[in-house]
């Protein structure tokens, strides 16, 4: 499928408010009468949406794999009462068939499920495509090639929300064959984020990614470009899960900063959901709050997922647009450990330095910098060794300190004993199998009892650095991560597995040297591989014992019957 070139930045029309303005007059000087049976071509809607515009305008972003029956497609009519009762502004939408999926069937069905003054775009070619639908206008759309999966790939759609930014939205779909190949497919996305979408506009990510966890490499590839740590949003009953069996978080909606400094309580009928809202009609209660929807649609035969809202108050077409700072993390209800790394972020506009401060108590303040660049948008932080239940940030302009954000609610910092996380190299892959050098991996193990931060760190052979892992890596205590050559070489069900980020290891059938550095350059770990333990075709070095650290590598064939074990213990048992 082809990629769709993105023109250059278009300026925001004013038509909206201009109009919105010219009714508003004709509506005072009638004496507040409404005139829109009058106004051909302007329905109820489309006034009241022209006037919201005027000021915060409330927009409800929605991620969507809620097809049913045997065909993948939407025409059983189960989603399309969820989505008439949920009543989104922009949805994310998977597997996006219709009866024949022709022009007329696509718009018969947006018509029906959100109302005909919506837009969309629903990528060509796709077995089970993705799309965008707006209640706003689409200025630019098109897809980019997912490398990984052939029946769909990434939709995008530049909205002209109200207010002076546009809002990016990319639709996805994730493999599920492993968390090794949805990892590669972030590598992927995010790369196309940084190129086209410039940072002064909002984003969000969409959709169906198929996660077995949140921890997922995934994951933290994506905080590259959005925000995914919690709290998520939750059903009636306070389960984030959204697959169809309620056990796996498959479905999100991910913003990044500039919008999420705008979310808002997902608020339906008498009922709020502070981090937004996972629907399972099956839960939902008063269900005639989000009528049509029936009780059994979220459980109906082949229903895919849960829908999945989240809500942003964005300034509208009136908004000033003057100099402001708003602080984005912690922002309240965090639980940061003592001495641990932690990034302050903040979101700013028409400012160009920064004074950073916290507080223990909420009254003394101690300054971390004094003036720091806003642009940067973070400040990495030392987390202080004094438990707090009231802590706060306040990011204030370095040259203004009137114009200030403190968190909006107080964070907590522990002083609870932590373990100690230990990565120690266990198992390596030189002589790939056959010619597939794709094959070659180096598997690390944490052998410690606390999760290490693997953001930035490297794994190098003797000639250059290979892999570097994405912010907001992760390895748990007795957690692994298997980095292989490419991600067609990743053996489905291999726990852990990523790809190199260069796309390749390119070890030495000969012997080499394998170095694993953290993200301040010191070697955590490192060993040399002699030609005995890698001229063999598929047979790797492991530690004896396994998991053993500092001990000698021999050839994973003397410590059992199996060539290889990437992500598992020398037996083929799970860690």
């Amino acid at each position: 499928m082809r990629d769709n070139a993105i023109p250059s930045r278009l300026v925001k029309s004013n038509w909206r408010r201009h109009a919105a303005a010219l009714l508003l007059a004709v509506l005072a000087a009638c004496g507040g009468e409404d005139l829109s049976q009058e106004a051909p071509g302007l329905d109820e809607a489309a006034v009241g949406q022209r006037q919201d515009a005027l000021g915060d305008v409330r927009l409800r972003l929605l991620a969507a794999n809620t097809s049913s029956g045997n065909g993948q497609d939407y025409d059983p009519g189960h989603g399309i009462r969820i989505f008439q009762g949920t009543d989104a502004d922009v949805v994310m939408i998977q597997e996006f068939n219709y009866r024949s999926n022709s022009a007329a069937d696509i718009r018969a069905f947006v018509d029906t499920a959100f109302g005909p003054q919506f837009h969309y775009y629903r990528e060509g070619g796709a077995q089970i495509p993705n799309g965008i639908i707006s209640r706003y206008p689409i200025i630019a759309s098109g897809e980019w090639d997912d490398p990984y999966v052939s029946n769909r790939d990434f939709a995008w759609a530049r909205i002209d929300v109200p207010g002076p930014k546009d809002l990016w939205a990319v639709s996805v779909h994730f493999l599920t064959t492993s968390s090794g190949n949805r990892n590669s497919e972030a590598i992927s996305l995010v790369s196309r984020i940084r190129a086209n979408i410039p940072e002064g506009d909002y984003l969000v990510i969409g959709g169906d990614l198929n996660t077995g966890s949140r921890t997922e490499s995934a994951i933290g590839t994506l905080s590259q470009v959005v925000r995914t740590a919690a709290p998520h949003p939750v059903d009636k009953n306070g389960n984030g899960n959204t697959n169809a069996g309620r056990n796996r978080p498959y479905d999100y909606v991910l913003v990044d900063n500039d919008l999420y400094a705008h979310q808002t309580a997902v608020v339906i009928g008498g009922s709020s959901f502070a981090n937004g809202l996972v629907v399972d009609t099956r839960v939902y209660t008063p269900l005639a709050d989000i009528a049509p929807a029936l009780s059994g649609d979220s459980g109906a035969s082949g229903m895919q997922h849960m829908a999945v809202i989240k809500d942003f108050l964005i300034p509208g077409d009136g908004a000033t647009g003057g100099p402001f700072v708003t602080v984005t993390s912690p922002n309240g209800g965090e639980s940061w450990a003592a001495g641990s790394v932690r990034d302050i972020t903040w979101e700013s506009s028409g400012v160009t330095n920064v004074r950073v401060e916290y507080t223990l108590n909420g009254s003394t303040w101690t300054t971390l910098a004094a003036s720091t660049a806003a642009s940067a948008g973070s400040y990495a932080w030392t987390v202080p060794a004094s438990a707090s239940t009231t802590a706060r940030v306040r990011v204030s302009n370095a040259s203004n300190a009137s114009l200030n954000d403190v968190s909006d609610a107080a964070f907590t910092i522990t002083t609870a004993p932590v373990g100690t996380g230990k990565v120690v190299i266990n198992e390596v892959l030189l002589n790939e199998p056959g010619s597939d050098v794709t094959g070659e991996f180096v598997e690390l193990v944490n052998t410690g009892t606390a999760a290490v931060n693997l953001s930035g760190w490297t794994v190098s052979d003797a000639t250059s650095v290979r892999h570097t892992f994405p912010s907001g890596t992760s390895l748990a205590a007795g957690g692994v991560i298997v980095v292989f050559g490419g991600a067609a070489g990743i053996p489905a069900g291999t726990p852990g597995a990523v790809a190199a980020s260069t796309g390749t290891l390119h070890l030495g059938n000969s012997g080499d040297t394998v170095t694993v550095k953290s993200n301040t350059g010191t070697v955590v770990d490192s060993a040399v591989f002699s030609a005995s333990l890698s001229g063999t075709d598929g047979v790797s070095a492991n530690r004896n014992p396994d998991l053993g650290e500092g001990a000698p590598f021999v050839l994973h064939t003397t410590l059992s019957s199996l060539k290889a074990s990437p992500g598992r213990r020398v037996s083929g048992a799970s860690l």
